[in-house]
């Protein structure tokens, strides 16, 4: 089946472990509900999108489409040109990227077609020069980047370099640290002003949501951590996701997957082929091809 995502160069975006698309039967491919719509692919091989009856609110007639954010969403022209919409399919920033992320804090990475990437605002003027190789979403006031020697650092919203492109690999801000991967692979959390703050022993690790972060141990096994760098959940589940509304998916040596609450306590058992966050209440889970939606008790929500 065909499944077009939106077209984002952040700065070598996490492989979630356990991550899910929403799909129905009526569309040969449908994305992930943002701010209200999803874009879907019609029986003539193009994008556009649905809110969340089902109904199209935006015709399919682009080559590819993205998430909405921030009231915009990028798509492709049939020349491959990306540019951005607003909700009622209006072309607000007209075709002239080789590609196109998401906003974030006002700001969205491009890359122009000499493979470069910079930042436009939502009128479409560019705030930061195409020269990076690589370029990610704002958080916090800051983005990741990879200069000319492939190289890490963050920028602010002017362009400015505030931590200097040193790493091997990072990622954005988030809860106020940024996890970076030093050259002998292992990976450590900085604050704003580059400062490692934990110094991470593990060969993975995931970022910091409502005060804890995933780590996989030498073993392959993982748990979490908290913002000292203890370990407040033992490294005990084959694969985990972030804390999302209180509770993280977590998968079981017999490959299934459930929800523990922030003590480790399973608080959902693993009885799931798949499962995804937590999102106003309710987590998609997949047994076999059939899919459903439970609560937080893990009853299958109607």
């Amino acid at each position: 089946m065909k499944r077009l995502i939106s077209v984002l160069f952040v700065s070598v975006l996490l492989a979630l472990p356990l991550g899910m698309s929403a799909q129905t039967n009526n569309w040969e491919s449908q994305g992930d509900y943002c701010e209200g719509l999803a874009w879907v692919v019609g029986d003539n091989g193009m994008c556009g999108y649905i809110n969340k009856t089902g109904k199209v609110v935006i015709p399919c007639k682009w080559k590819a489409a993205g998430n909405f954010s921030e009231g915009l969403a990028a798509v492709q022209d049939s020349d491959g040109k990306w540019g951005y919409i607003d909700k009622k399919g209006k072309v607000v920033i007209p075709y002239k990227w080789k590609a196109a992320g998401y906003f974030s804090e006002g700001l969205a990475a491009v890359q122009d077609f000499n493979g470069m990437c910079g930042y436009i605002n939502k009128t479409g003027k560019a705030v930061v020069p195409c020269k990076w190789k690589v370029a990610g979403s704002f958080s916090d006031g800051l983005a990741s980047v990879v200069d000319a020697n492939d190289k890490y650092g963050f920028i602010g919203k002017t362009g400015k370099v505030l931590i200097p492109c040193q790493w091997e690999m990072s990622w954005g801000f988030n809860e106020g640290l940024a996890q970076v991967k030093d050259a002998n692979g292992k990976y450590s959390f900085i604050d704003k002003t580059g400062k490692v703050v934990i110094m991470c022993k593990w060969g993975y690790s995931g970022w910091f949501s409502e005060g804890l972060a995933w780590v996989r141990d030498t073993s392959g096994m993982y748990g979490f951590i908290d913002k000292t760098g203890e370990i407040v959940i033992p490294c005990q589940w084959k694969n985990a996701r972030s804390f999302s509304e209180g509770l993280a998916c977590v998968k079981n040596a017999d490959g299934k997957y459930g929800y523990i609450d922030k003590t480790g306590k399973v608080v959902i058992p693993c009885t799931w082929d798949f499962a995804d966050d937590f999102k106003d209440g309710r987590a998609e889970v997949v047994n076999g091809d059939d899919s459903c939606y439970i609560d937080k008790t893990g009853k299958v929500i109607k």
